[in-house]
Formats: structure tokens, sequence, C-alpha cells
């Protein structure tokens, strides 16, 4: 029977339930009695309810047991037309995640005698391995065995390197090809999966750094192609991992670039945009095309257009490990942006494929969810889905040896998934940074089970971005004009002392949003939305020197606040956007890092390197115990919105035993020193920092300069 002349449909909607659809085109929807078909025999089915819909009748019925998987059933009814038991809703159920979840291996695993392929596919009830041969272009169709749990496997007793591969399934009568998800190579544009010996690729590696503490890592975020694409950095081949990886990267101006000038900045850990295969922008001839990568394709493959040779699946593998190993050696932890809430398409995408209806979520009529704004939600919490995202984690911590995730949308995903990551990755490679962007999106997942940012004291292990801290210092990102308390807002004062104490509850009267403050992200700008330049020179349109202050006053609180900071690709030397707040596929024109504007404003760019340095050479900023904060840091009240902070008695953390930070947004003003036996010295005035020559603080009172940061030790 073809799937195109079917009388009437039928689905298997649970394991016992079975939903009868007969147009009314067709005995005006009309039936009394249905029997089920398997190989085993006939059974009759009890109708239990019959619904009158817009164009059929719909009649649920009871099965007396569920009937096996993997093949092809029929529904039959008093007429004797007959029509196949379509796999419908059941396959959303747990109790289907329960029979079908299936913990082996999945993929392709290569050696130059046999390659061995396992797909997942529960649903169907044939599948092939397709072939094809990219130097003779012969193909080829070998079918595969379906084992338990709905897993199909193949092993081909030949060296297949090199080989070009699809699996083809058949669903509800229906044949579907897709590459395979657990694919590690693909060919140009992401067409076939390629078969590769990873050992190939594979060469003594630069050791990773360790960190002690979550709370000593400054996160500087970057996207590959803007590190490389101005027409002064000096490096040849631009927007690739090969440019990024250049070393020595300088203009003809002498100017240090790319991933030389990043090290030298000071920050610990590189947070790359997504750099695993991705659509919205060809593998070649990519002048024209422009995109952060957030559409991903194949998860477990590096991005073509990144790569000098897209062509060849070894190259951009190598490539990319040898860009992470260039990031290692100058001392630097590689952070991977990994997208695992959606997919690009999720009609055309290998999940969907494959298992239709499984690996997304649905709402209560059935249709895809959408709380991601791009068309689909990946059901992590689906034992599949997860396990696809523990598998995917596990492959780049071992294969590519990256050292964070930061999770796009984390919100969508389940606390369990998200909890199992950390577990996984702090025992794959202890320290392992993970974090991500915690927004309650509106998916059918039960509030106390999103990996969200109310939900963060349920997750001790993982950081998320703080946007409490993000828009009490900058101002919200919905409304351009908001200002926040680095721009001048008044009434924000309690609101800055939590953000700066790590916004844990810290602060006397504050319920807090963590558990500690290595929870916290602490940022002003990232990637989306307005930078942080372009927000105040709309809000202060002309206050040119005025607005670096605010700039500088803003980024000074991210860096020196308790959590981790954060800071964008560029903020440092007033990276502007020309006011465009969402650049995903604006021309490397208005995405690049201007090297530039980095000369022309280096006195702030040497400014926000020694803050960094500031930070890391004392531990008193680097705290993350409540008792421990509440012991060593007193809160002084300043007139107005300016704020005190005195930190005593730290000096087993660092040099000095005493610090003084200041925040004044307002007006210069008198500050009362607090009382201590020792003389403070003034160390930065929220221009310039004074590592090495501080100048003696003298009398009890000094001058808290307007739109500052003052910075005094003892």
């Amino acid at each position: 029977m073809d799937q195109e002349k079917r009388l009437y449909k039928a689905y298997l909607d649970s394991m016992d339930t079975v939903a009868v659809l007969i147009p009314y085109h067709h005995r005006n929807g009309e039936s009394a009695d249905f029997w089920l078909e398997t190989g085993d025999g006939i059974s009759k089915l009890e109708v239990q309810e019959a619904i009158l819909l817009e164009t059929e009748k719909k009649y649920i019925c009871k099965l007396q047991k569920t009937p096996p998987f993997g093949q092809i059933h029929y529904i039959i009814n008093e007429f004797g037309e007959k029509t196949d038991l379509q796999i419908g809703s059941v396959i959303r159920t747990s109790a289907f995640d329960e029979m079908h979840y299936f913990n082996g291996f999945l993929g392709c695993s290569y050696s130059s005698e046999s390659s061995s392929f396992t797909l997942w596919a529960p649903s169907a009830a044939a599948a092939n391995l397709i072939t094809f041969h990219p130097g003779t272009s012969e193909s080829k169709k070998w079918p595969m065995i379906r084992k338990e749990k709905g897993a199909w496997v193949l092993e081909i007793k030949e060296n297949m390197d090199g080989i070009f591969y699809k699996y083809e399934v058949c669903v509800n009568k229906e044949w579907r090809q897709a590459v395979d998800p657990y694919a590690v190579a693909v060919s140009k544009n992401s067409e076939w999966g390629v078969i590769v010996d990873l050992n190939k690729t594979r060469k003594e590696r630069i050791s990773r750094p360790v960190f002690s503490s979550p709370n000593d890592a400054i996160i500087y975020e970057v996207h590959i192609r803007d590190a490389t694409s101005h027409p002064k950095s000096g490096i040849d081949q631009k927007g690739t991992y090969v440019g990024f990886s250049a070393s020595p990267s300088m203009n003809d101006g002498g100017q240090v670039t790319g991933l030389n000038y990043i090290a030298d900045l000071g920050p610990t850990h590189l947070e790359l945009l997504p750099f695993n295969d991705f659509g919205g922008i060809p593998d070649e001839n990519t002048d024209n095309a422009y995109n952060w990568g957030y559409n991903p394709l194949f998860f477990n493959v590096p991005e073509g257009s990144y790569s000098s040779n897209p062509n060849d699946p070894y190259s951009r593998i190598t490539e990319l490990k040898n860009m992470i190993d260039a990031i290692h050696h100058k001392g630097l932890a590689v952070i991977m942006d990994v997208v695992y809430n959606h997919v690009y398409i999720r009609e055309t995408s290998s999940f969907e494929q494959l298992v239709p209806g499984y690996y997304f979520r649905h709402d209560e009529f059935g249709m895809p969810s959408n709380g991601t704004g791009v068309g689909n939600d990946f059901a992590s919490d689906r034992r599949m889905g997860r396990k696809f995202i523990l598998d995917s984690v596990r492959f780049w911590l071992e294969e590519y040896k990256v050292d964070g995730f930061r999770l796009d949308l984390m919100g969508i995903l389940d606390i369990q998934t998200m909890s199992e990551v950390k577990k996984l990755a702090e025992e794959l490679h202890p320290g392992c940074l993970i974090l991500g962007e915690g927004w309650d999106l509106n998916t059918p997942l039960p509030q106390e089970e999103k990996a969200a940012l109310k939900n963060a004291k349920k997750m001790p292990g993982i950081s998320f971005f703080n946007d409490f801290f993000r828009d009490t210092i900058k101002g919200s990102i919905f409304d351009l004009y908001n200002r926040g308390y680095a721009l001048g807002k008044s009434r924000l004062v309690p609101s800055a002392i939590e953000a700066f104490m790590g916004s844990s509850g810290c602060h006397k009267g504050a319920e807090g949003i963590f558990l500690s403050p290595r929870q916290s992200i602490n940022y002003v700008e990232s990637h989306d939305n307005h930078t942080l330049w372009d927000k105040i020179n709309f809000c202060f349109p002309g206050e040119f020197e005025l607005n670096q202050k605010r700039h500088r006053l803003a980024t000074s609180i991210t860096i020196l606040a308790m959590g981790i900071p954060f800071l964008h690709a560029g903020q440092e030397f007033f990276r502007t956007k020309k006011g465009i707040d969402n650049s995903y596929k604006e021309p490397d024109s208005i995405n690049w890092l201007d090297w530039d504007r980095c000369l022309e404003f280096q006195d702030n760019v040497n400014y926000i390197k020694d803050l960094i340095a500031f930070r890391k050479m004392h531990a008193a900023f680097r705290m993350s115990g409540h008792s421990e904060i509440k012991e060593h840091i007193e809160i002084v009240p300043i007139q107005g919105n300016t704020i005190g902070f005195h930190y005593r008695d730290v000096g087993h953390l660092g040099k000095w035993n005493h610090i003084f930070i200041v925040l004044n947004p307002d007006e210069k003003k008198k500050v009362k020193l607090p009382e201590i036996k020792n003389r403070w010295m003034l160390l930065g005035n929220g221009q310039s920092m004074f590592l090495e020559n501080l100048q003696t603080a003298e009398g009890k009172w000094v001058e808290a300069e307007a739109i500052s940061m003052m910075i005094y030790v003892a």
C-alpha cells in the first residue's frame, strides 16, 4: 500500500492507543469497528471515543497490547479497508523513551580494516547506508540490521577512509535521507558525512592551562572571523582558523593584532562564537556572506567557512586543532559556544528526518514549540536528546581539548541535562567552565525543570550570564535609552552594591540570585544587542569625553566585581557597530575588530589591561564564599550615588592588606578614606592605573574624580 493512496489514516499515539482519522469525503467519516493486523495475527480494537473534526472524524481506539516497533502494521475496518499504522505521538511519550533508550556508541567507527555504523532510528521499518566515492562518483546502498532499542548497525570490511556517506530510513512508508547527526566530518557545504581516520589529525597537543577556581577566569568573547578580517589586521588568511592562529600577528605599523594582542591584554579564557558546522553561509566564496554561527547543522564538525580548504574534510579538523593549540600556547583556555537548544531548520535536520517527531518539543496541540524564536526547541529532556548533548560534549573535550562550554539559550534546556553536562565535564577536565544564557523562554517544560536563571541555585557548578548585573550597571537592553548605574541613573545604589558583591545575597537585605559569586558572569556587553559604546552614545549624543568615562566606569565595575568578568572583544577600545544592535549577518565592516580604533584608543586599552592585571594580582576580587565576603568587605556610604567598598585584612590574599574602591557615577566629590594604621596609596583614578608608581594619598579626604572608579591600597 502506498502512502499516497491511504483511504484513511491511523496513528499510534501511545503504547495502547490508536487514533483513526476518516475524512468526511470517504463514507461520511463513518466506521464502527477496527482491527489491528500484525505479523502475529489480527486483534480487535476497542473504540473508546469518536470526535468530530473540521475535515475528518477521529476515533480513539484501545489496543490489547503494543505492536512491536520496527515493523509495518495495518488497521482494517469492517469494510475490509486497510491502512498502515503510522508512528504518531507515541514517539514523544516517556514509555517510548524508556523502551528505546540506547546507551551505546552512535555514529561511524573507523579502522583501516573496517568501518562500523550505528544509527538510532527506532520508528524506522528499514534502514540503509548510502556511500559515495568522491573520486569515482560510485555510489552504493548497504542494508542495515535492526538491533535492540531501535539501533541499526552495519560493518563494512573495507578501508572506507574518505568515503562520503548518508543514512536512509523508511518511516511511515516514506523513505528519507539524512547525514549522520553524529558525523565528525562532512563534505563541502555539509551535503554528505565523511568517513575519516581521526588518528591522522592527532598529535602531541599543547597542555591546557589550569585554573584553581572559576573565579580566576576572565572571559574575552570573540568571533573567529572578526579577529582578523579588518584590512589593518596584518594577517593574510583572514577569517580562518589559520589566520586566527597566526603568529606573529602584526600589521604594517608594528601594531600587535589578533591572538597575540588578545593574550597580551590579559584574559584567561577565550570564548569563541560557534565554530561547529553551521548554515547561513557557504563554505567557499564567503566575502559577501557573514554569520555569527547560531544556525547549527552538524554539532561535532568544525565549520567549513573557517577552513583554508573546505573541500578537504581533514583540513578543517587539523586547522581547528592547531588553532586551539595556538590559543593554549598563549596560556589561554578555550570556551566553545554551543547551540544545543535548536537546529537551523527543523524540517530538514538530520534529527527530524531520521526520527521524525522525537528530538524536538511539541505543544499541547502537537505543533513544534518555538521558545527559541527560530522555529524549534531541542528536546534535551528526552533521553536520546540528552545523550546526544552529552556525547557531543565528551567528543569536544576529548578530541579537540576545549576547556569550557557557553550554552546558547541554556534556559531552553533542562536542569538534569545541564547537571550531567557539568558532571561529565568535571570528570574529563577538572575546572572546565560551564556557563550559559539562563533566559526563561516559553517552551513546554515545567518551570522547576528549566535550566533558567531563576533555578540557578539548583545548579551550583554552572555559571549564568547575569542580566541583573548588566541591567543595573548599563541599563536595559530592551530600552535603548534606559540608563544604568554607571550611566548616572539614581536610586540604583542598593542594586549596584549587590551586583558588585556577586549577586548572591552578600549585601544586607538582598536575597541573591546565586549560591555563590562564581555562578555570576558579569557583563555589560556581548555580541548580542548594542555595544556599550553605541548605547551610551544614543543616550548622551555628542558627549564624547564623558561617554568614554561612563564606558570606563561600567567596564571597570565588570572587571573588579565579585564573580566572573566577561568582556566583548573590542570593548576595551570602545567597540562600535555603527548603531546596529543585531549584527549577526551584517558585513565584515560592521563586525570586524577595528585595529585602527584600537590604536586610536590605546590609552584606554592600557587602562583595561592594567585593571585586568590588578584583578589577577589580588585574590580579594575573587572571593566566592558568603562568610569570607561579609567578613572582609565593608560598604562605605558616600554622598549621592557614590559607593565605597573597603576590603579589610586581605593581606593573605595579595600584596595589600587594605583596598578601598570608590564608584562615582556623579560629579567630582570629596571622599573620606577609611581609618587604618597604614597610609593609603592611590593606585587608580578611573583613567589610569599606577601599578608600579603609586601616589601617596595626603590627609583623610580625597577627591573622587567625576564618573570614575578610584582605587586606593595600603
